[in-house]
């Protein structure tokens, strides 16, 4: 088993580091910035990642001596010999995460459920903990594709466009109302008036309109 140390993360070589979807600063110590590069463990871990297709959020992994003291971590936990990874199950199915990395070779595993994360380390064979609960729908094997942000939707901007001119018009009506009644000295604005309410009201069917065809274009495409 081949390991290398460095006293700081920031001093691996440029070059050296071979495992493409982790860097130093994700394995290193995180209370002292001490780095344990245990290459068969990321290997595993590399390949794990692989397998799984998606990344891997790593909680802990290399722990320095006082470190692993001061975070309560096993008097001869694998986090200090490098072997060791606890990883984030936020974006995986923990049932899936287990299969695989068994697949991989890792032997050790840690159930953490309440607070989220998986253990998984290079043995010898044995586990602890309660598995995380089965979930009643699988886990998506991809992110689906992303909404609108509500600031560019085209159904909002229809539906806003819609309301602000329902507003307009309303506003214009009783504005008209208001003048025709006590205002006999500005009465030749009324007819300008009216042909202002008409024109929001042709605004708001505008709105409506395009409302209603960006609601079926999002459903066509499935997006909503």
């Amino acid at each position: 088993m081949s390991t290398t140390f460095y006293d700081h993360w920031q001093d691996v070589p440029d070059g050296s580091w071979r495992w493409p979807n982790f860097s130093p600063a994700e394995i290193a110590c995180r209370g002292t910035g001490k780095l344990l590069i245990n290459e068969s463990a990321l290997d595993k871990l590399q390949a794990l990642r692989a397998r799984l297709g998606k990344p891997l959020i790593v909680r802990s992994a290399y722990r320095s001596p006082e470190h692993n003291r001061a975070v309560g971590g096993a008097v001869r936990s694998k986090h200090m010999d490098g072997a060791a990874f606890d990883i984030a199950m936020a974006n995986h199915d923990p049932v899936t995460f287990e299969a695989a990395a068994r697949e991989v070779g890792f032997l050790g595993f840690g159930f953490y459920p309440r607070s989220g994360f998986i253990h998984v380390d290079l043995g010898p064979a044995r586990q602890w903990g309660e598995r995380f609960p089965v979930r009643a729908t699988a886990f998506a094997a991809e992110t689906p594709p992303a909404r609108e942000v509500l600031v560019d939707s085209r159904t909002m901007k229809g539906g806003g466009a819609a309301g602000i001119a329902t507003l307009g018009a309303a506003g214009v009506e009783v504005a008209q109302s208001v003048l025709a009644e006590t205002q006999s000295t500005i009465l030749p604005l009324v007819p300008y008036l009216d042909t202002l309410r008409w024109v929001f009201i042709a605004v708001a069917l505008i709105g409506i309109a395009v409302t209603i065809y960006a609601r079926l274009d999002d459903w066509k495409r499935g997006r909503r």
